[in-house]
């Protein structure tokens, strides 16, 4: 049993985890079966220990994290807390947000589910997201497996929509391998600036009619580190970071006498299922001093939080800004 009288759950950290006098026997038992040591649990201490199951990529199942828990209080899984409700921001509404199949995407649907709001979940992932369908209240999600890059795609989310649509949360995105400027082929650049860029400009040109016409309506875009600074990643992934923060501001001005707002969310490092592994030996041994510096690694759930107060009425003054939910990275 855990040393201490509160159980310990998959929500409670790793660094708790790695505290407690049994946590700690069972968290180095998982390091050696994965070949790792505990320095490799050195950035991410503040996460929740289920938050493995995401950042494995598939090497950790659930199940595996459970039987971790369970072997951690004596074979028996203990009852985990329930969160304190919140207020329902998003009654009545409907947002789009792409990506969320999984990562900040689904975390931020299921936010928005949980305060009262209809999704309309866009994925290229079709079948990644029945999982946030069968988790959720009826009518509560649009599931919408397409391409945001293409104009059909575009088209099926707006015909999924209807006529009312509150907010789009621009989520989905791809990363480019940190590759440097000269090892960058036409298809990793193109793609990237697809994704990032073109699927953001699409679906913000589609919905702004809408929101002109309701005379509201709220957009958040998910920039990155990347778009604050020039050594956080590779020179595709940062160039359409850049060019998703110019959107953000001219839609910002453009549309703010309207009753509209535009802001971006500016993420540092998350628990996601992106890689973001460096594909550049170059690129690596440039940016070593800078990652030294990174914070510890955040929750999708976290970034969540920040995307869906740029969509309510709680930030209702804030128009044309970068939040950097980054853990204070861009103060360096």
């Amino acid at each position: 049993m855990s040393a201490n009288d509160k159980p310990l759950t998959g929500k409670d950290t790793i660094g708790r985890w790695i505290g407690d006098p049994v946590g700690n026997a069972i968290v180095a038992e998982l390091l050696t079966t994965i070949g790792q040591n505990e320095s490799a649990l050195e950035k991410v201490r503040n996460l929740p220990l289920n938050a493995l199951v995401t950042m494995s990529q598939g090497r950790l199942s659930q199940d595996y994290i459970d039987g971790l828990v369970a072997k951690a209080n004596g074979g028996v899984m203990p009852a985990e807390a329930e969160q304190p409700a919140t207020a329902a921001r998003f009654a009545g509404r409907t947002i789009i947000v792409t990506g969320a199949a999984s990562g900040i995407g689904k975390a931020t649907a299921e936010r928005i589910i949980t305060e009262g709001g209809r999704v309309i979940a866009v994925d290229i992932a079709a079948d990644h997201l029945e999982s946030l369908v069968t988790a959720s209240p009826a009518d509560t999600v649009v599931p919408v497996g397409t391409d945001i890059t293409s104009d059909d795609g575009i088209e099926r989310i707006m015909d999924s929509a209807g006529d009312a649509i509150d907010g789009l949360a621009n989520i989905a995105g791809v990363m480019d391998g940190m590759r440097p400027l000269h090892e960058i082929d036409n298809d990793v650049w193109e793609r990237v600036f697809a994704v990032n860029v073109t699927g953001t400009f699409k679906l913000c040109r589609a919905v702004i009619p809408k929101f002109l016409a309701a005379g509201r309506g709220s957009v958040v875009n998910v920039a990155s580190e990347a778009s604050l600074r020039g050594n956080a990643a590779g020179t595709a992934y940062t160039a359409s970071k850049h060019a998703v923060v110019g959107i953000t501001k001219s839609a910002a001005f453009l549309y703010g006498p309207n009753g509209i707002r535009v802001n971006a969310v500016a993420p540092g490092p998350t628990a996601t299922g992106i890689s973001g592994g460096f594909e550049s030996a170059f690129a690596q041994q440039r940016l070593a001093a800078f990652n030294a510096l990174i914070p510890p690694v955040t929750t999708a759930e976290t970034l969540a939080s920040s995307i869906t107060w740029l969509l309510s009425d709680d930030s209702e003054n804030i128009n044309g800004q970068i939040l950097a939910s980054d853990g204070g990275w861009s103060v360096q």
